[in-house]
């Protein structure tokens, strides 16, 4: 049997951690509010807080295995090498499909900021196949165009808060509303479970160990410090958002950033805020579709999808069959839903996915380990909570889509299974 073909170590700290931020600080940070106020009021600021515990916990297990298993497809692996070939696929199944549904939505996001009304969809399936065709010309075209990407939205948040706060139109006396406890731990539990969706970026980072020079070294460091500054940005920007419009008020705008910005004397700087959710759409993407090639290509190596797919193009070294196959099932998801469970949706798949890593992390030998075990029990624990917390119809359609894959995986062993004498 042939070595599968090795992609190309060709990624730095640098431009890990710019491609970990390009996955956090994405469209989540102009939307992902909306829903945790609905859920949570003041109180998602504590909500906030559990999702970044929580990401912290999934990120430090991550780095653990990753430095060990520097290759393609993250926790599918970790699992695969650490538990067995079940919980290997379902951590690899939950992050496909809840990543291509995020995919989607960020490419609606994207459309709904930058098309003019009834233009949404075909704007948001040519940024898929424009973003394809970047991933498609190798990693470090990926990681240059990022770069660019990640520094554009930074840019536009910097402009939103000075706007917010420059342009008279906060209010302190809102930030807590009518408290943060007023809609209960569960309320609580919800936004965390929501918000988590934002931080669940540095999956990228692990997933593309395969790419990444000294990874031992880089991706533990990488994973540290995007995460850092991502909830360093998230926390300001709350705290800025409900200063300015109250619990109600961000729950109540499908874009409460913008919202708080046009509540302000600064009005020109709504478009360029505009602009940065456009940008940060595209970037979210970018990385979206890199990472979910790369955890396809592992799982066809292993023959959990079609082994067609773990083709390495000789030039670009890159899983372009994935990437264009992932390509053409985003723009078909865009055709025919609005994906507004997505966020859900995609958190439910992320949670089982981390749930396993921080198992996988677990069983590692006092050899491997860079962090104690209480935080991969805590992290575990917190996924199970989170999961179980989501809105009932995240709840049951993640449910739904993790039997119809088990139902796949049976099939599959079951058929290659040799005949008994």
């Amino acid at each position: 049997m042939s070595n599968p073909q090795a992609l190309a170590r060709r990624l730095g700290t640098f431009d890990a951690v710019i491609i970990g931020l390009g996955s956090m600080i994405g469209a989540g940070v102009f939307a992902a509010f909306t829903p945790a106020a609905a859920a949570a009021g003041s109180g998602l600021l504590v909500g906030l807080a559990v999702a970044a515990l929580v990401a912290f916990c999934n990120a430090t297990s991550s780095a653990q295995l990753a430095a060990i298993y520097p290759t393609s497809g993250g926790t599918y692996i970790y699992g695969r090498k650490r538990l067995g070939p079940w919980p290997g696929y379902l951590a690899g199944w939950g992050f496909v499909i809840g990543k291509t549904a995020s995919a989607a939505a960020m490419a609606m996001t994207f459309g709904a900021y930058a098309a003019p009304a009834g233009w949404e969809r075909p704007v948001a399936i040519t940024a898929v196949i424009v973003l394809a065709a970047v991933n498609y010309h190798g990693v470090t075209r990926t990681a240059g165009l990022t770069r660019i990407l990640v520094a554009a939205v930074l840019m536009a948040l910097a402009i939103a808060v000075a706007a917010c706060w420059g342009g008279s139109g906060t209010n302190p006396d809102t930030l807590l509303g009518d408290g943060l406890l007023a809609h209960g731990g569960y309320g609580i539990l919800q936004s965390a479970g929501l918000l988590f969706f934002a931080f669940a970026g540095y999956a990228r980072i692990a997933t593309m160990g395969e790419e990444v020079r000294d990874p031992k070294r880089t991706i533990p460091r990488a994973i540290g410090i995007a995460l850092a500054i991502t909830v360093v940005i998230y926390a300001v920007i709350a705290v800025t958002v409900l200063t300015v419009l109250g619990p109600d008020g961000v729950s109540a705008s499908p874009t409460p950033l913008a919202t708080a910005v046009g509540a302000g004397s600064w009005a020109w700087a709504a478009p360029v805020v505009r602009i940065g959710a456009a940008v940060a759409a595209l970037g979210a993407l970018l990385a979206l579709i890199a990472g979910l090639g790369r955890t396809s290509l592992a799982m066809a190596r292993e023959h959990d999808l079609p082994h067609w797919l773990a083709a390495v193009h000789p030039r670009y070294k890159v899983p372009h069959r994935a990437e264009v196959t992932l390509a053409v099932v985003i723009c078909a998801v865009i055709s025919v839903t609005d994906l507004r469970g997505a966020i859900g949706f995609s958190s439910f798949g992320v949670l089982i996915y981390y749930l396993v890593a921080n198992i996988a992390a677990f069983t590692q030998p006092t050899t491997d380990r860079r962090y104690p075990k209480a935080l991969q029990v805590v992290g575990a624990l917190a996924c199970m909570i989170l999961v179980a917390t989501l809105p009932p119809l995240s709840v049951g359609s993640g449910v739904l889509v993790f039997a119809v894959g088990i139902i796949l995986r049976f099939i599959r062993v079951h058929r290659d299974r040799p005949p008994t004498i």
